[in-house]
């Protein structure tokens, strides 16, 4: 096992780097400017001047070298100085990867937008799995039931529906009608006692409930078919006909297999909560990585959309491999080599 998970992780090097290089390569050939966004009364030279000193004309593969460095060791190495305090080096020399837009380092925007956002995706992923996976064994079960027949509206509901409409169906109802909780979310608050705690809970109500909906109808689906092919197999036949209860039937033999196609499903959705919900979060004004995307991209702020993009590329490569590993745990036959 650890064998297998060693040389997993070194395979994920040269795959890193290479997606790393494409999609430095994409973003390259956009005629983003790291000066448009300045005033028009600045003089010309000024402006060359300013894309000099930021690298901007320098080669591509230069430019290139310099993001890894940035990117693999003067961020890590910050990091590691703020959260211990151990300084290695000069580190007022080494440089930082620096957004167009804010001209803060990047690290340290995305480090910001991380708590929103698992505030509320994550909250929302999580209630998604506990409900998901129950409602899937359930209708699989009892096919062609009313819960089956309730869980499939359902569902339907969360896969044709975008998440925009339910957003802005939920602030009318819930918000200017009923008046029960507010469609603005506020970045600023902090949990400090029982009423700051009171108020999270009412103000991520909405945005949560819209994202479990759409990832709870992903989800169960997936179980459903997932149980339907297994509860049919001869093994299940045969622990029935060995007189084992209904239960152990369905939680240890056909649950703990139909579970490997969905643990993919699960591990590989993780990486799209740092990802934030892009159109959730936009509606309720989150002020997570979702919307730091959107407003980099507006803006044409390259170097942010260039790391935020490669971290979903190494969070995807990362979960992938976790998926891997779970297998083992859940079908005795897969073997590690």
């Amino acid at each position: 096992m650890t064998q297998y998970i060693v040389r997993r992780l070194l395979t994920a090097i040269p795959t890193l780097l290479v997606i790393s290089f494409v999609i430095f390569a994409i973003l390259e050939l956009s005629p983003s400017d790291p000066v448009g966004n300045l005033p028009l009364t600045i003089e010309p030279e000024v402006r060359q001047k300013i894309r000099e000193s930021m690298g901007a004309d320098d080669p591509f593969l230069i430019k290139y070298a310099k993001w890894v460095r940035q990117f693999f060791v003067n961020e890590p190495l910050n990091y590691i100085e703020q959260v211990t305090g151990i300084r290695f080096g000069n580190s007022e020399d080494r440089l930082r990867y620096i957004s167009w837009q804010t001209r803060s380092p990047i690290v340290d925007l995305i480090i910001q937008r991380i708590p929103q956002t698992l505030w509320v995706v994550g909250t929302a992923y999580v209630w998604a799995i506990l409900l998901a996976i129950p409602i899937g064994v359930i209708s699989a079960y009892r096919q062609y039931s009313l819960f089956d027949q309730l869980g499939t509206f359902l569902a339907m509901i969360g896969f044709s529906v975008p998440t925009f409409f339910t957003g802005l169906l939920f602030i009318i109802v819930f918000s200017v009608q009923l008046k029960w909780f507010p469609s603005v979310y506020n970045t600023t608050h902090v949990v400090t006692d029982w009423d700051s705690l009171v108020f999270q809970l009412r103000q991520i109500f909405m945005p949560v409930a819209v994202l479990t909906l759409y990832y709870t109808a992903q989800i169960s689906r997936f179980t459903r078919s997932s149980m339907l092919e297994n509860l049919g197999q001869d093994y299940i036949r045969t622990a029935r006909s060995k007189g084992i209860s209904e239960r152990a039937v369905i939680i240890r033999h056909a649950l703990r297999n139909s579970l490997i196609p969905v643990v993919t499903l699960v591990a590989l959705g993780i990486p799209q909560i740092f990802q934030g919900a892009i159109i959730t979060e936009q509606i309720f004004r989150v002020n997570g990585l979702g919307q730091l995307l959107i407003t980099a991209i507006q803006s044409g702020d390259l170097p942010t959309v260039q790391t935020i993009t490669f971290l979903f590329a190494v969070l995807i490569v990362v979960f992938n491999i976790f998926a891997d590993v779970l297998y083992g745990f859940l079908d005795p036959r897969v073997s590690y080599r």
